[in-house]
């Protein structure tokens, strides 16, 4: 018997969907318990970056739109970003003269 989709896991599916490179590669989990409902979601690594946003905008945008979905069915919804493996890269960083390559930083 094929599991009932709720409102939460599909609407965060075809935004998540919607804006990565890879949406075959999105997956979602649902998890309910006494302190409400857990929606856990995987993207493809690459697709990280665009689903966290600049400063983390557009994943607290998502955030705030699935806790409104939870609003209006009387729940309480949260969104986990889970970190793909690899998911930190560290990247050089620029020395204080900007003359070249300082230390790394995560």
């Amino acid at each position: 018997m094929a599991e009932k989709k709720t409102q939460d896991l599909e609407f965060l599916e075809y935004v998540v969907k919607s804006i990565v490179d890879h949406p075959s590669d999105v997956k979602v989990e649902r998890k309910v318990d006494e302190m409400g409902v857990l929606l856990s979601l995987r993207v493809h690594p690459e697709d990280m970056g665009q689903v966290v946003g600049r400063e983390g905008s557009t994943a607290r945008s998502i955030r705030t739109l699935i806790r409104i979905i939870g609003l209006k069915n009387h729940a309480r919804v949260n969104l986990k970003i889970e970190e793909p493996e690899g998911g930190r890269v560290m990247r050089p960083r620029r020395s204080e003269d900007g003359s070249g390559l300082g230390e790394l930083r995560l």
